[in-house]
């Protein structure tokens, strides 16, 4: 794992390089939307199991969902009650959704906002990325700077000690819930740092 600077951890993720940052649950891996498929090769993840768009402000999310405008309400309603924070929604994808998220289901897209200061710094200078937890998929989620270090020597990652990456992810060890939306409601596809009234 290659240590950077912010500001360079901003331009090797502008590049299309994969980054690791922290976020308000579990640590990420995450590169442009566009390059969805290093990630898969990097974490030898499964093709059926799709990435999260990640931003720093819903706003950046909307024009990758598709829905009407009763739907849009909804999960207006659902955002402005979670996020940010540990919900990630599973919506219609549009068709600006490169299939490298999604690869057996480009239909649908995963999104979330963060609450995590560092992490909107990032998506706010990169625009949405393609993340998902730092590990080998299958394995545990890494939740110390030395434990990605040793899985993932080509990610580039902020350089921090490891005290300051836990310290500022109160549920560092916990994923974030997953609620995909059916047409008409919410399942829960995984139950994480947020329990979501529905």
């Amino acid at each position: 794992m290659t240590k950077v600077s912010l500001e360079e951890l901003i331009a090797s993720a502008r590049s299309g390089f994969v980054v690791s940052f922290p976020t308000d649950t579990v640590p990420a891996l995450a590169v442009l939307p566009e390059k969805a498929a290093l990630i898969f090769a990097t974490k030898q993840r499964s093709q059926d199991k799709p990435l999260i768009l990640m931003a720093a402000d819903s706003e950046d999310l909307w024009p990758y969902v598709q829905g009407s405008e009763a739907e849009y309400q909804i999960w207006q309603q659902v955002v402005d009650q979670y996020w940010p924070g540990g919900l990630t929604l599973v919506l219609p994808a549009s068709d600006r959704v490169p299939k490298a998220m999604n690869p057996t289901d480009p239909t649908t897209i995963g999104i979330r906002v963060p609450k995590s200061a560092i992490a909107q710094k990032i998506l706010s200078q990169t625009g949405p990325l393609a993340t998902t937890s730092a590990n080998l998929s299958g394995q545990p989620a890494l939740e110390t700077m030395a434990e990605i270090a040793a899985q993932f020597a080509e990610v580039m990652t902020w350089e921090s000690t490891a005290t300051e990456f836990s310290s500022k992810n109160t549920a560092l060890s916990q994923p974030s819930t997953v609620a995909k939306w059916t047409g008409s409601n919410w399942q829960i596809l995984r139950q994480g740092a947020v329990n979501l009234d529905v």
